[in-house]
């Protein structure tokens, strides 16, 4: 059983990686096919829970009524430590611990960083040009 399920295992991660491989050279049709796929798979998980409310098992119809699915799936979440990472992200929580700036206000100063650092380049051009030109004259 042990076997079957690594070997099992195996197949599918070497199919994900030629199909990521192949897709992420073509990003509008690798999002379309990612976002119709996390829909449909969605739409499946919602379409189950309606199956299993309206089965006439008076447990499952209690368990996938509406106020029940939320209770029940929130702490779910937060005894998994999904529930902030899922709503609020990674990213945002790791850049407020960090101090990070917003990514509009970051953008912003490396604009202004790289003016600068333009300048200076054409400066330095300007300034190699005279003295190739004065080295030309002095010939």
């Amino acid at each position: 059983m042990n076997k079957a399920y690594h070997s099992t295992v195996r197949v599918f991660d070497k199919l994900e990686d030629f199909a990521r491989e192949h897709l992420s050279r073509h990003p509008i049709p690798y999002s379309i096919v990612g976002g119709v796929g996390v829909v449909l798979f969605w739409r499946g998980v919602w379409e189950t829970a309606d199956i299993l409310m309206y089965s006439g098992v008076p447990v499952l119809s209690y368990f996938f009524y509406g106020p029940v699915q939320v209770v029940v799936s929130t702490l779910g979440l937060m005894l998994t430590g999904l529930m902030v990472s899922v709503f609020i992200g990674d990213r945002i929580i790791l850049s407020g611990l960090r101090r990070e700036k917003k990514l509009e206000e970051t953008t912003e100063e490396l604009v202004k960083e790289e003016s600068v650092t333009l300048r200076h380049v054409r400066d330095e051009i300007r300034s190699l040009k005279a003295e190739i030109e004065k080295i030309r004259s002095s010939r």
